[in-house]
């Protein structure tokens, strides 16, 4: 009985011992087949990132912006109607920019002299006249019209005024119409440009796996946007200009008449009469 103890008291220790000794050995062993694990998985991780770096989107499913000549290929047949819009934006603001200028519609050195000489009594009627066809400004043709009726009552000579100030008007709006029908059809044909897109878009996609492939769409999409953003870049300053073109027209409207209102008084017969009366 004791040496039966003995003997599993023996085995207990040579047990222990060696746990002792084998067990650092096993824990480092553990790690050993670890770190390839984690090696690994590092490696994996770095070839995902570096294909994804490697691997962007493709610059074909990519809309341009930087080009203008790929910009206009890729809005399709629609960039061109735009673009003639465009072009003749750009004539018709640089036309009116010139023809509209105040000192071109009315000359101050003519409008002076003029009234300061009808003031004086130092014209009369074709002396006046051939001042104003001289002039050949718009404010002139006012005042011919306002000329024409001398010594006629102040209505009628009103009346003139109104009548000439009203062609003059029309010349002075010319081409204003022009700059309305760019700015409403511009963007009309970008519309338009942006269903033809979406059309391809969506025939892509009936025909092929397109939503697999973004690739096959960028073609209609690009085309849809581009043409609605080339529509309204040239709706949107047209726009403006047209305004502050009728603005500009409706000011020096204002100002002629109110300069051919002096005309009423030295020419009219009222005013005429009063003068035979004081001479």
């Amino acid at each position: 009985m004791n040496g039966n103890t003995h003997i599993l008291a023996a085995v207990a220790a040579c047990s222990l011992a060696m746990a002792v000794l084998l067990g650092p050995l096993a824990v480092r062993s553990a790690f050993a087949q670890s770190e390839p694990d984690t090696a690994t998985t590092a490696t994996v991780a770095e070839a995902v990132s570096a294909t994804t770096k490697a691997d962007p989107v493709a610059d074909e499913g990519m809309i341009p912006t930087r080009n203008l000549w790929i910009v206009f290929r890729s809005g399709g047949v629609l960039m061109f109607p735009i673009a003639a819009c465009s072009l003749l934006l750009l004539a018709l603001v640089f036309e009116r920019a010139i023809s509209l200028r105040h000192g071109r519609i009315i000359p101050k050195p003519f409008v002076r002299r003029f009234l300061e000489q009808m003031r004086d009594g130092e014209l009369d009627r074709d002396q006046a006249l051939a001042l104003c066809a001289e002039s050949g400004s718009p404010v002139s043709e006012v005042f011919a019209g306002a000329i024409r009726k001398w010594g006629r009552p102040g209505v009628e000579v009103e009346q003139a005024i109104i009548d000439a100030g009203e062609r003059v008007t029309n010349g002075l709006r010319r081409y204003l119409r022009v700059l309305n029908g760019i700015q409403t059809v511009s963007p009309l044909l970008g519309l338009l440009g942006t269903v033809f897109g979406m059309i391809r878009a969506f025939n892509a996609i009936a025909t092929s796996d397109a939503m697999g492939r973004p690739e096959l769409l960028a073609t209609g999409l690009s085309e849809a946007l581009l043409t609605t953003a080339a529509g309204l870049s040239v709706a949107i300053p047209a726009l403006f200009f047209y305004l502050f073109f009728v603005s500009r027209v409706d000011r020096l409207i204002i100002d002629i008449d109110a300069l051919s209102q002096e005309l009423v008084p030295l020419i009219s017969a009222e005013e005429m009469g009063t003068r035979a009366k004081r001479k």
